[in-house]
C-alpha cells in the first residue's frame, strides 16, 4: 500500500538536487510512484539513475514503475548527526533495501515507522512517500506498520 507521510513542521534536513539524469525518478516520487531505469539492450534493472547500463554499458534506458515491495538487506542506526539539519532527526535508520523485482537490485533509503530493535535483515517492507519542503522522498517502512 502506498501512503505518504507529511512533514508537518519546518524540517531543516538537507534535500536532493534532481538533475537532468535523476527528474523521471523525483517526478515519479512526487507522483507516488517509485522508479528505477531499465535497460533496452539487457533489460536489467538498475538504481541509481545514471547515464549508461551499468552491467552492459547501453546508453538506452527507460523510466520504468517498479512495486516498491523490498526485503531489508542491510541498515544501519545513525545516532550522531553529522550535519546541522539532522540534530533533531537522530537517530534514524539508513538502508540498503533490494527491490523485489529483481536481485541485486538496491536502494539506499530510510526505514520509518519502526523502531531499530523491530528491524530484522530479509523483512518484508514497502514504500511510502515524505512530503518534505516541496519535495516528495521515497522511504521504506517494515509490512504492515502503521503511521
Amino acid at each position: 500500500m502506498t501512503t505518504t507521510r507529511e512533514t508537518t513542521t519546518i524540517d531543516p534536513r538537507p534535500l536532493p538536487e534532481p538533475d537532468a539524469v535523476s527528474a523521471f525518478f523525483w517526478e515519479g516520487a512526487r507522483q507516488q510512484r517509485l522508479m528505477v531505469q531499465r535497460c533496452e539492450a539487457c533489460r536489467s534493472m538498475q538504481y541509481p539513475p545514471d547515464v549508461a547500463c551499468i552491467r552492459c554499458q547501453s546508453t538506452q534506458l527507460e523510466p520504468t514503475q517498479v512495486s516498491g515491495r523490498g526485503t531489508l538487506y542491510s541498515y544501519a542506526v545513525v545516532d550522531r548527526a553529522y550535519h546541522a539539519g539532522f540534530v533533531d532527526a537522530v537517530p534514524y535508520t539508513v538502508a540498503l533495501v533490494e527491490l523485489v523485482e529483481q536481485s541485486g537490485l538496491r536502494m539506499i533509503t530510510n526505514i520509518v515507522d519502526a523502531e531499530p530493535e523491530q528491524l530484522r535483515v530479509g523483512m518484508d517492507l514497502d514504500v511510502v512517500f515524505e512530503r518534505r519542503r516541496g519535495m516528495v522522498l521515497p522511504q521504506f517502512r517494515p509490512v504492515g506498520a502503521a503511521t
